[in-house]
């Protein structure tokens, strides 16, 4: 019965869940940022003392080593996906508008689409250019900031996906990879 106030047998994904949290006086720590300031609270940290599982100094070290690694996964993210739009990406794009160079009302929304691609991706390396010093502050920028961004030009390179002509699309696509085997 004193538990009866987190159990919830719906799906935690869901648009419901944060309301429902809320409704119930739970946090909703959707972010790795958000839940690793929470691992550290003086609150948990007392918990962890007490139960003799971490130091303080544990939970600081701990702390320090779950935001390196966010950190630094998101920034192998940005700089494969920076790389991936430049290096293939964007020159296919290119050589797919060679090919309506006589017939340019046959290429659709392929300029804007691809100019798109070049726009976001040149937004994203000034955002990821603007990262604060200190791992929660790195970590919370690269959360609220820097991956709205690559979702941006996700949306983009996925839009011209579907146009890009499929012998110059330098990567296997969502079909190929789900039914290809």
């Amino acid at each position: 019965k004193d538990n009866r106030q987190i159990i919830f047998t719906g799906n935690g994904y869901s648009k419901e869940w944060p309301v429902e949290a809320a409704k119930r006086g739970l946090p909703n720590l959707n972010t790795t940022p958000l839940a690793v300031e929470q691992f550290n609270t003086p609150k948990n940290k007392a918990l962890f003392k007490e139960m003799g599982i971490f130091t303080d100094e544990e939970c600081d070290a701990r702390m320090d080593i779950m935001l390196e690694n966010y950190v630094t996964n998101l920034c192998i993210e940005v700089a494969t996906l920076t790389s991936m739009v430049e290096t293939a990406i964007l020159p296919a794009c290119r050589n797919d508008l060679k090919l309506y160079a006589t017939m340019p009302k046959l290429a659709g929304d392929r300029q804007k689409v691809y100019n798109a691609i070049h726009e976001e991706a040149t937004k994203l390396k000034t955002v990821f250019a603007g990262r604060p010093k200190g791992h929660l502050a790195d970590a919370k920028y690269l959360c609220d900031k820097v991956k709205p961004q690559m979702l941006a030009v996700r949306q983009q390179v996925d839009l011209a996906e579907g146009l890009i002509d499929k012998d110059l699309y330098p990567f296997p696509t969502y079909d190929e990879l789900i039914y290809s085997h």
